[in-house]
């Protein structure tokens, strides 16, 4: 069987910060309303925070 090619391994590329931008983010109107949005919201600002620190 073949194996997988390694990749090597290369720092992660920082987002562009004016993406980031709270202006920029998802929200009011734009908001998910489906059955799973507040757990999408919760799972979203963990990641921030963990990216954060």
């Amino acid at each position: 069987m073949k194996r997988a090619k390694q990749r090597p391994s290369r720092p992660l590329k920082p987002r562009n910060p004016l993406a980031l931008d709270p202006l920029l983010k998802k929200g009011g109107a734009h908001q998910r309303k489906d059955k799973r949005a507040s757990r999408a919201r919760q799972k979203a600002a963990l990641r921030r925070r963990t990216a954060e620190s």
